[in-house]
Order: C-alpha cells, then sequence, then structure tokens
C-alpha cells in the first residue's frame, strides 16, 4: 500500500468500526482493493454499477466514489445487520446519495431487475457458492464491454486443494468462468485473488 493510493479518514475509520464485528471483520474489502475498485470504475466511466454483498460498504463506498456524474449503484445484501455502519460512511463521503441498498436475497434482486444490457460494471463476494448463479444474472444484463468482478477466487489458496463444499463451489466457478464464451477473464493475485470478465460484444 506505501506506493498505491492510501485510504482516507472516512476509510479509516470504517474499518475501525467494522472490527466490532469481529467474527466476520475479515470479509471487509481488503485496502489494496478499494482504490483497485475506483480506478476500475473511473476508467470505465461507470454509471450504472450492481454491488452484490455490501457488509460495511467499503467496497461500495469505492465503487460509488469512482462513478461519473449522476451514476447509480445497487448494493445488494440479505441482511442489515451492518449497513447502518455503511450508510454512516457513504454519508460522510457524500456519496449516499448515489447508492440504492437493497436488503433481499441478491439473486431475487437480481432478476427483477430488466432483462436488457444496462449494467457497466458489477462486483460479487457474497456467498460463495452463488457465484455462479450471480454471474449467469449479470452477464445478460452486462453491456457489451462492461466488467464483472468477482473476490475472493482463491480462498485463500484452497483452490488448490478443496476443503469444503464452498471452495469445491469456487473451484468449479473459477473453470467454468474461463470457459464461457460471452466473456474475456483475467485472474488477479490482489488480496485473496480477483477475478475480472469483460463482456464480449
Amino acid at each position: 500500500m506505501a506506493h498505491s493510493t492510501a485510504p482516507d479518514a472516512i476509510q479509516e475509520r470504517l474499518a475501525e468500526r467494522t472490527q466490532q464485528f469481529a467474527d466476520v471483520a475479515h470479509w471487509q474489502t481488503a485496502p489494496e482493493q478499494s482504490p483497485f475498485l475506483t480506478l476500475l470504475v473511473q476508467t470505465l466511466g461507470v454509471r450504472n454499477a450492481v454491488e452484490v454483498g455490501t457488509f460495511t460498504g467499503m467496497s461500495a463506498l469505492a465503487i460509488a466514489r469512482g462513478l461519473q456524474p449522476g451514476g447509480r449503484l445497487l448494493a445488494c445484501d440479505v441482511d442489515d445487520t451492518w449497513t447502518p455502519v455503511a450508510r454512516e460512511a457513504w454519508q460522510a463521503a457524500g456519496v449516499e446519495d448515489r447508492i440504492e441498498l437493497r436488503i433481499a436475497p441478491a439473486i431475487e434482486t437480481l432478476r427483477s431487475l430488466p432483462n436488457t444490457a444496462q449494467i457497466d460494471f458489477s462486483f460479487v463476494d457474497a456467498e460463495k457458492t452463488g457465484y455462479w448463479d450471480y454471474f449467469s444474472e449479470l452477464v445478460v444484463r452486462t453491456r457489451p464491454g462492461g466488467l464483472l468482478v468477482f473476490d475472493n477466487v482463491f480462498r485463500k489458496g484452497r483452490v488448490l486443494n478443496p476443503t469444503s463444499e464452498v471452495d469445491d463451489a469456487v473451484v468449479d466457478f473459477n473453470e467454468r468462468l474461463a470457459k464461457d464464451d460471452r466473456v474475456d477473464v483475467v485472474m488477479l493475485p490482489i488480496a485473496d485473488g480477483m477475478t475480472i470478465a469483460r463482456r464480449r460484444p
């Protein structure tokens, strides 16, 4: 992080607040991922973004900061235990008006979206066994040239030696995604692994 954009006071405070959820604090987006997400969104000129898995809002904050004027982020989470912390951070950063938070099973929210290719960017960091279903709903709604980003695709290295159903699901997802002819795919060694898929024309 010494040679990347450093977290600001809002992000540092959000990271501190997240530590109160000790058992799940590790779910938070890694410090090196936040500037990367903002940079991707800025570079792509994103106006319409979707996030699956919001938690305390660090990734949503990063995405919202990179949106074009008038851009919107639909943030999906199934639990509102942690999202008040997220809303506090979004308000402090002045991006709350760019984010629509929906508390419901994300797959239901995605299926309720118009079945047209209008999404510029999506970030998925939620239940790993649902990754393929999330991709299937998002890819058909992503415009040509749009990006779909998936977190934790390394499973702390366990994709090489799966030890659980969740690990197996990520292995299967990684293999299927790499073979899907609707997208170009690159897996990057950032934090616990991030895969970027670009929707082909």
